[in-house]
């Protein structure tokens, strides 16, 4: 299998593989959406109880166990509004898919998200 991001914007897909490649992801398929406020708003409220706007979602399909087909990673949700950085907003989403919270893993999260974004300067 192969990584398909057909469906992620063209200016984000160097940064998604990038982020992909360092959590040892090497098959599957993913979207990227950029959403308005209003948009990711509703999409928190339902997903997560919280009714307000963010910076970006992330929203993991198959996991890490083996699937029948092509893998399905999921989708992130970006909202340009309220993030500061695209590329770091779509690297953040995409490692959540590959199931690392930044919430519950001591920093591990934010240090490798921190490596993908310095190798893409």
């Amino acid at each position: 299998m192969a990584i398909d991001l057909a469906d992620v914007p063209a200016e984000l897909r160097v940064a998604v593989a990038a982020a992909l490649e360092a959590a040892g992801v090497d098959d599957g398929h993913l979207a990227v959406e950029i959403v308005d406020a209003g948009r990711i708003r509703a999409l928190n409220r339902e997903h997560r109880g919280r009714d307000e706007p963010t910076d970006v979602l992330a929203f993991p399909l198959d996991g890490s166990g083996p699937v029948v087909g092509p893998r399905e990673l999921g989708d992130v949700a970006i909202c340009p509004e309220r993030c500061a950085d695209l590329t770091e907003a779509a690297v953040h989403g995409v490692l959540h898919l590959c199931g690392y919270d930044h919430e519950a893993d001591g920093g591990e999260m934010l240090a490798l998200q921190g490596r993908v974004l310095e190798g893409l300067r």
